[in-house]
C-alpha cells in the first residue's frame, strides 16, 4: 500500500513538474530570446521549484556540501539522475553544461541551452566532440563561469560502473582552469528509467579542487578516485550496500 501511494505521488510529481517546466519556459521565453539573463533566471526558477516540490510531494530532500565554486572552473560531475543536474545548476552562480547536440533542436529547451552558453557535442564522435568543446570555449561563446561536464558521458545507474572519458582532461588542459569534482547519490532517489521517486536525502558534494597543470594520467586517476570514492560514501550513507557499489558494464 505504501509503495502504491509513493507511485501515485511520483506520477503526480512528474506531471506537475513537466507542466511547470512548460509554463515557465513559455512565460520567460521572450526575455530569454533577447537576454542570457532571462534564460538564467527562468532555469534557476524552474530548478528551485523542482527541488522544492520534490521535497513536499515525494519526500526527496536535497543538500549541497562542500565549497561551491564561484569563479571560472571546470566541474567534472558524477551523473546519476536529472536531479543532480538541477542541484548543481541551482548551486553554482553561472552554470554552463556540456550537453548532447540533439538537445539544441528540442522546442524551447534548445533556445534556453543556447542562451545559457551550454556547449553542444555529438555523441559517438569523440574527436569532433572535443574540438567542438574547445572551439566554443576558446571563441568566448561560452561566458566565464562553471563549465559542467560528465566524465562518464551519460547517466550511470547506482551500482554500475562506466569508464571515465578523456573530455574533462582536454578541457582542463586547454583552458588552464582548476577542476572541482562533484560526487552525488541522487540516483538512489530519482533513478534512471522509471517515474518512481523515493524519499530520502539527495546530496551533491563539491570536492577539493584539482589544481591546473597535472599530466593526463595523474589528473584522470585523481578525478576518478575522488568522484567514485565520495559518491560511494554518499550512497552508503543513504543505505546502499557497500558490496553493490561497483558493477562493471561492458
Amino acid at each position: 500500500m505504501r509503495k502504491a501511494v509513493q507511485w501515485v505521488l511520483s506520477i503526480f510529481y512528474v506531471v506537475q513538474n513537466a507542466v511547470m517546466m512548460l509554463a515557465m519556459g513559455i512565460v520567460f521565453f521572450p526575455w530569454a530570446l533577447v537576454s542570457p539573463k532571462g534564460a538564467m533566471t527562468a532555469c534557476k526558477a524552474y530548478a528551485t521549484w523542482a527541488l522544492w516540490s520534490a521535497r513536499w510531494i515525494v519526500g526527496i530532500r536535497s543538500e549541497v556540501r562542500g565549497e561551491v565554486p564561484t569563479g571560472a572552473v571546470l566541474v567534472p560531475a558524477k551523473h546519476q539522475s536529472f536531479l543532480d543536474i538541477m542541484m548543481i545548476f541551482k548551486a553554482v552562480p553561472q552554470p554552463r553544461f556540456i550537453m548532447k547536440y540533439e538537445l539544441l533542436f528540442t522546442p524551447i529547451i534548445g533556445v534556453y541551452a543556447w542562451r545559457l552558453g551550454c556547449v553542444p557535442v555529438r555523441r559517438g564522435k569523440r574527436g569532433a566532440a572535443i574540438k567542438a568543446m574547445l572551439a566554443d570555449v576558446e571563441s568566448g561563446r561560452v561566458p566565464p563561469g562553471q563549465l559542467v561536464i560528465y566524465p562518464q558521458g551519460t547517466r550511470v545507474p547506482v551500482g554500475e560502473y562506466r569508464p571515465y572519458k578523456v573530455g574533462p582532461y582536454v578541457l582542463y588542459k586547454e583552458t588552464g582552469q582548476d577542476a572541482v569534482p562533484v560526487a552525488t547519490n541522487a540516483g538512489m532517489f530519482w533513478p534512471k528509467g522509471t517515474m518512481l521517486r523515493t524519499p530520502g536525502l539527495a546530496v551533491v558534494e563539491f570536492l577539493d579542487p584539482i589544481a591546473s597543470g597535472k599530466a593526463q594520467d595523474a589528473f584522470m586517476a585523481e578525478l576518478e578516485d575522488e568522484v567514485e570514492t565520495h559518491s560511494n560514501a554518499l550512497m552508503r550513507e543513504a543505505g546502499f550496500e557497500a558490496e553493490q557499489e561497483v558493477k562493471a558494464v561492458s
